[in-house]
């Protein structure tokens, strides 16, 4: 057996998927089902302590749409499964011929409104359901979250420390994507650095001064090397005779014309241990020696951090960002919302079930703001209608090509910081779910009632064989 890391390439990602979207795809085709059918992908619903997402995964979702493919070893296991051969030879010529409109990267949205919306033969419409939701779901979980982290150290620099407690080899690489277009600093992530141009920052582990005879050998040989950017570990046996020893380093460093960088906590009570050692740099005339702050952190711990007064220059948060700790995972899905009738005639359809109903139609998103800017509503519509406000979801695919230039991460870290300072103020603070007015339109609302009867009439009052 190949090492794992020998299936996680793009040639692969065809099979990256539940078992159950291929058997569903197996039957369309056994029918001779294969006409068009639109799809919408959209949140259901916030998780508690949120009132908006942040959008990010579409760059992945539109690579994954351009390469799908089936190889030959990936035929041979279907088989294996109990894939019929002509089903198999479709899948040998299968590529993606549809259309996608979706919302870019770094723009906030709400629940139920489509993020990414396919319109394609309903085999391939169905396929791609499983790709599209993980890489979505778990980017705009983490971005989202990491807004909320940028938000509540109030300009203070936040930097991604995450990356062996995140879901695994691809998602690290996402997390730290994600964080980054949120507006952290940079991530400790060296793979998603080089991949994405996105700044590495990183300091020293415990076990860098423990490995020494004694904690400032331990200095010495790390601001040997990295003398004009070294940030120094105090806390690993005391915190006030660490920071006394970094006050030596940093003496030794300014006769060689050379400034330390700072310090970092990583445990303990960080307000009061952040103020004694602003307090003993200060007295040594080392007030441009910052302090840095990591162990454990989140928006909440941050916000009281900061509601102490702790002099802490920048945050360092890994686990609970990484993973989006208090809500690791987003209620997002992907409905069959239009098909076509034999006679060529598109027909809108919605899922009936309590709790879980979902809106009919081709649909745009129209976002209506106030004078300054900050975002006021947003008007679910049939896509033919004219609303009033601007359209949010835009064609980033039509027969099968990309007709949409990707933005670099940093265009989608701009976009996410301008949509983000746009949000009412309610929608930003950290406790309690505040509801941001998503209308229907009432061409939509008549859809609606028009398909509900339909379904209802066919599907529930007639028993029919």
């Amino acid at each position: 057996m190949k090492p794992l890391l020998d299936y996680l390439k793009q040639q692969n990602m065809s099979l990256f998927t539940d078992f159950y979207e291929l058997t569903m795809c197996a039957a369309y085709f056994d029918s001779q089902k294969f006409e068009p059918a639109t799809f919408d992908l959209f949140i259901r619903r916030l998780p508690e302590n949120r009132s908006f997402f942040l959008i990010t995964g579409l760059e992945d979702a539109l690579h994954y749409l351009q390469s799908i493919t089936f190889t030959e070893e990936h035929i041979v296991y279907l088989k294996k499964q109990g894939f019929k051969e002509d089903f198999l030879n479709y899948l040998r010529n299968f590529k993606f011929t549809g259309e996608v409109w979706a919302m870019p990267e770094g723009i906030v949205a709400f629940p139920n409104e489509p993020l990414i919306r396919v319109s394609a033969p309903i085999i391939e419409a169905q396929l791609v359901e499983t790709f599209l939701l993980n890489t979505v779901n778990l980017q705009t979980m983490i971005a989202t979250k990491a807004a909320r982290v940028v938000d509540a150290a109030q300009g203070k620099p936040v930097i991604e420390f995450g990356l062996r407690r995140e879901p695994g080899i691809d998602g690290g690489v996402k997390v730290a994507r994600s964080s980054y277009i949120a507006g952290c600093q940079g991530t400790s992530n060296v793979l998603a650095g080089m991949v994405y141009d996105i700044p590495v920052f990183g300091t020293m582990a415990h076990s860098f001064i423990m490995s020494y005879p004694k904690e400032i050998d331990a200095f010495r040989a790390f601001v040997k090397t990295f003398p004009d950017k070294s940030t120094l570990l105090i806390d690993t046996y005391d915190e006030v005779a660490g920071v006394q020893k970094a006050v030596l380093i940093a003496k030794e460093l300014e006769k060689n014309g050379v400034r330390l960088s700072g310090v970092r906590l990583d445990s303990g009570d960080l307000a009061q241990i952040s103020k004694k050692t602003r307090k003993l740099l200060d007295a040594h005339g080392l007030s441009f020696v910052k302090i840095f702050a990591s162990g454990d952190l989140d928006e909440y711990a941050i916000s009281e951090l900061l509601q102490k007064n702790a002099p802490i220059d920048s945050f360092g948060v890994g686990t609970k960002m990484g993973t989006s700790a208090d809500r690791p995972f987003l209620d997002g899905v992907y409905k069959l919302c239009e098909t076509q009738t034999v006679a060529g005639d598109f027909l809108a359809t919605m899922k009936l079930s309590e709790g879980k109903n979902t809106l009919p139609g081709r649909k745009q998103v129209y976002r209506q703001t106030d004078f300054d800017g900050t975002l006021k509503k947003d008007i679910i519509a049939l896509s033919d209608e004219v609303v009033e406000g601007t359209p949010l979801l835009v064609k980033v695919i039509d027969k099968g090509e990309l007709v949409y230039d990707l933005p670099s991460v940093k265009q989608i870290r701009e976009n996410a910081k301008e949509n983000l300072l746009k949000l009412p103020k309610p929608l930003r603070q950290l406790v309690g779910t505040h509801v941001y007015p998503v209308e229907l339109s009432q061409k939509l609302q008549d859809l609606i009632k028009k398909v509900k009867t339909r379904l209802t009439n066919t599907e529930i009052n007639q028993n029919s064989c």
